[in-house]
């Protein structure tokens, strides 16, 4: 059986959970979220526990089971205490500002470019000694897509670091041209 399978989903107090057919559902002080499950696939609540199990042991339905129990116990995190990201902006010149629901970012082109965040996802800036944006968001998948969407308007390059990268990132440095000699 799987190992991260049949492990069981604790559930807090501040969640509501709702099956209707292969319909999951999970509420939360943070947001709501839906998703369908796969029809060999399996949910139980159980009090306090959400329990999912699979009706065969093909491989294709052994990794459903691994995938489905993930998603559900993300979605449960997600809507009861909600997930961040930072993003670490280093380079001459290069800032970031935060205007409401879209990042201004300057970095290094001839023009700001505008991102616009998705709904459920918000940013705050932090210039201390270098500039960090702070994601935050209940889904995941929608945090994970907005982070490596802004990292690729100027993905860290290897010779002086300069760019954006995540912050537990790290980048491998090369030594130019002047180590040649």
């Amino acid at each position: 059986m799987s190992r991260i399978g049949r492990l069981p989903i604790k559930l807090p107090k501040e969640a509501k959970v709702a099956i209707d057919g292969q319909k999951f559902s999970v509420k939360g002080p943070k947001g709501k979220m839906e998703m369908s499950i796969h029809p060999k696939i399996k949910v139980v609540i159980d009090g306090p526990l959400i329990e999912v199990s699979r009706s065969d042991d093909n491989k294709p339905t052994r990794a459903l089971h691994g995938l489905t129990r993930a998603l559900i116990a993300n979605m449960v995190q997600g809507v009861t205490e909600g997930f961040k990201r930072e993003l670490v902006v280093t380079g001459v010149g290069y800032k970031v500002e935060a205007k409401g629901k879209t990042l201004v970012l300057n970095l290094g082109y001839s023009h700001a470019i505008n991102f616009a965040l998705p709904e459920g996802i918000s940013a705050k800036v932090d210039t201390k000694k270098e500039t960090r944006i702070i994601l935050e968001g209940y889904d995941k998948e929608l945090l994970g897509l907005t982070a490596s969407r802004i990292r690729a308007y100027r993905p860290p390059e290897p010779y002086k670091g300069k760019g954006i990268r995540y912050a537990d990132e790290i980048i491998i440095r090369k030594a130019g041209k002047a180590a040649a000699k």
